[in-house]
């Protein structure tokens, strides 16, 4: 792999490193949004997914951040590894990931996480926690002694980099970037002051 050229596999690579050495989960990243507006929002979201096609991340589709990806189809991602002293950062447009890869995905969470796909109201207001806990007994009730099914409001994203910079923390502040710009079916490469 040349590093100057392919920043997925860069990305893969530095991933593999933070999954041996991170103490905390190195799948979690920083989610940006905007509505239609320019308002920004941003979360901490769960990577599940790194391909040539982009990054991929799930949610529910009523949830704040997918009715903004609705209203405004792009985003910024930034996932830190603290023990690696690395840092990547993505924009792009925001894609849905497709019924079949949402369904393959869905039915390898645990089961606790798949009733609480169907129980939670995502980013909804909420009485009181009590209500929340009565909604999960009755769909374990309801799914008992059978597979859950993928709800169809629950569903994947893939952000679509059109820029991926990767940062490595050095002496003195003197911080190493670079930059990957889309161009046509490849990237552009340059390096960044820190």
């Amino acid at each position: 792999m040349d590093e100057r050229t392919d920043p997925i596999a860069a990305f893969q690579d530095a991933f593999t490193r933070a999954r041996a050495i991170e103490s905390t989960d190195p799948t979690a990243m920083t989610l940006a949004t905007a509505d239609a507006s320019g308002r920004p929002s941003a979360r901490m979201v769960l990577l599940k997914g790194i391909d040539a096609r982009g990054f991929v991340f799930y949610t529910n589709r009523a949830s704040r951040k997918a009715l903004q990806i609705a209203e405004n189809p792009v985003g910024a991602l930034c996932i830190h590894w603290p023990m690696l002293h690395e840092q990547v950062r993505a924009e792009g447009a925001v894609e849905l990931v497709s019924n079949g890869e949402s369904d393959a995905y869905f039915a390898t969470r645990p089961r606790g996480s798949q009733i609480a796909a169907w129980a939670s109201e995502q980013s909804a207001s909420l009485a009181s926690r009590d209500v929340l806990l009565e909604r999960v007994r009755e769909l374990e009730a309801r799914f008992q002694g059978r597979e859950v099914p993928r709800p169809e409001f629950w569903g994947g994203y893939r952000l679509v980099p059109e820029r991926i910079e990767f940062w490595w923390g050095k002496k003195d502040r003197l911080h190493e970037r670079a930059l990957f710009t889309r161009r046509g079916e490849g990237w552009a490469f340059e390096l960044l002051q820190p």
